[in-house]
């Protein structure tokens, strides 16, 4: 996020695209519906009747996959019509007139056409947000799950940019991360192409830097790793070997679940380290119980670059350990000495290691409470608020995106789109929430929500087992119609090993540079269950 949560309530408009926030992301999605009860105007961008719609002053009811139609004709409008901010464009980016002259070769009622927006919602919702003293953008997987996530991600960058919505408070664009530490697990190199703090794996000068610093004369890779779903790819092809997973359920979280299985049991060696004995675990070789954040000290990095203490109120139960004391005996019967004497060490390397994380120690999060990065030295008191000057680039960068239609088309025989998500009593692939009592019991078991016209066109009724097919599998699921979903879109959410979404989901395509697999567009059939 370029701004803090605390930040939308100064907002005047916030456009909220892709996520649904009150379910997946609840604590922020309470202080959006606080800013929309103070007059704040809440534009929500989703092919679904969320529960923040009922806050928000403008729904617009998007086919998926279908974002970066909708934002080049809002910078159309705002081009035309003399909203863009000119002496923003002027003094902060550079590129403006090639992306302008692609802009405005968009035709609005294409874009309508392409989206399902009425062309005048498009229109009046470019104008307020061009408008707006301060305007905020919020996404999430809705728009970086695709095959062209990159290009998604780029128009939003575009449109803050030519309005000036960034750099000040109440504004920004601000991505809502998936969990609670996938912000400082990415600032902390588990990338495949970087090293801490996003310093690329190529640059010479880094890994000697490190190696420096750790006293060695290894020398490091200065390779590119492989991306999660390339993992699968070449244990399916045998190239992959072993694998090492911390955290993580891939068997339920990743597409193609029947690929997925085949990668693992194609592994000659299979480590899992979690606190649960997960779907993903079921295949290891290896399993090593974790600590869960209650067990353990350390810290966490949130959604908006705050990093706050963990600590630890009971002791692990069992045999299991903490992350930090696996990984330390691990490295031991490797034959290396790692000499930790607990997490606050590791905070201190990664200061030295990572200059966003410089000044942040245990010591001030203990005195101060949290610490936003960057925050280069001790003596530096956080950045609540990026690109208040300049951007890290110099100056900030337009690209004229051009729209991508999703990679799995629908036909006569696979005439639904299926969109993916969470909900709110369930959360990621249901290892934890699924065996807690209370949750579990007011979301127990996988369902596929249909629209009611689908429904009554196929004489589905509530509850009635429904087949739903892909090009790579068939699920059953039980059906709840919903008013909240479009004719020709049904919703899954991802959470349950009984409904198994991501066995439709594909990893076959992927987006160019981000590698992520188009999880939120999938073309499928849906009939009832003989």
């Amino acid at each position: 996020m370029t701004n803090s949560i605390e930040d939308l309530g100064l907002a005047d408009v916030i456009l909220v695209m892709g996520s649904n926030t009150t379910e997946a992301h609840p604590i922020i999605g309470i202080e959006m519906k606080k800013a929309a009860r103070r007059g704040t105007r809440l534009v929500v961008v989703d092919p679904r009747r969320i529960r923040l719609v009922d806050h928000a002053h403008d729904w617009l009811r998007i086919q998926p996959g279908t974002n970066v139609a909708l934002i080049n004709a809002m910078m159309r409008v705002i081009i035309e019509e003399g909203l863009a901010d000119e002496d923003f464009i002027a003094e902060r980016t550079e590129g403006f007139e090639e992306m302008r002259e692609h802009v405005l070769a968009t035709d609005i009622e294409w874009a309508s056409e392409t989206t399902g927006i009425p062309a005048e919602e498009i229109r009046e919702v470019a104008r307020a947000y061009a408008t707006a003293e301060r305007a905020a953008i919020v996404y999430c997987m809705g728009v970086t799950q695709h095959t062209s996530g990159t290009g998604q991600v780029r128009a939003v960058a575009n449109l803050a940019m030519l309005t000036g919505q960034i750099g000040r408070p109440g504004t920004g664009v601000n991505p809502l991360r998936g969990q609670n530490n996938v912000q400082g697990a990415c600032d902390l190199a588990c990338l495949p192409n970087c090293l801490p703090g996003y310093q690329s794996v190529i640059d010479q000068g880094t890994l000697d830097r490190a190696c420096d610093y750790w006293e060695t004369d290894i020398k490091l890779s200065d390779t590119p790793g492989l991306t999660l779903v390339e993992m699968m790819d070449a244990a399916c092809r045998g190239e992959l070997k072993a694998m090492y997973v911390m955290g993580e359920n891939p068997v339920i979280a990743d597409p193609d679940q029947a690929h997925v299985r085949k990668a693992l049991d194609s592994l000659e060696f299979l480590v899992v380290q979690d606190i649960f004995l997960s779907e993903t675990a079921a295949y290891a070789d290896v399993v090593l119980p974790a600590a869960s954040f209650l067990e353990k000290e350390g810290t966490f990095t949130n959604t908006d670059r705050r990093v706050q203490r963990v600590r630890k109120v009971v002791d692990a139960p069992g045999q299991a350990l903490s992350d930090l004391e696996i990984l330390t005996r691990v490295a031991e019967a490797l034959g290396q000495s790692w000499d930790y004497d607990g997490p606050g060490d590791v905070m201190t390397e990664m200061g030295a290691l990572t200059p966003q994380y410089g000044g942040i120690t245990f010591a001030r999060l203990e005195n101060e409470g949290s610490l936003q990065w960057p925050c280069p030295d001790e003596d530096h008191p956080g950045t609540p608020i990026l690109h208040t000057d300049g951007f890290t680039r110099g100056k900030g960068a337009f690209a004229p995106i051009e729209y991508v239609p999703p990679t799995d088309p629908t036909d006569d025989a696979l005439p639904f789109v299926m969109t993916t998500g969470r909900n709110l009593w369930n959360f990621h692939t249901n290892t934890m929430t699924g065996r807690t009592d209370g949750l579990s019991d007011l979301s127990p078991s996988g369902y596929v929500e249909v629209g009611p016209e689908d429904a009554e066109r196929m004489d589905i009724r509530e509850g009635d087992m429904l087949e739903i097919s892909s090009r790579r599998d068939t699920v059953r699921a039980p059906a709840r119609i919903s008013s909240d979903i479009k004719p020709g879109v049904i919703f899954m959410p991802f959470h349950f090993a009984d409904a198994a979404a991501n066995l439709l989901t594909t990893g076959e395509h992927l987006d160019p540079l981000s590698k992520i697999p188009g999880l939120k567009a999938t073309a499928v059939g849906v009939k009832k269950a003989r």
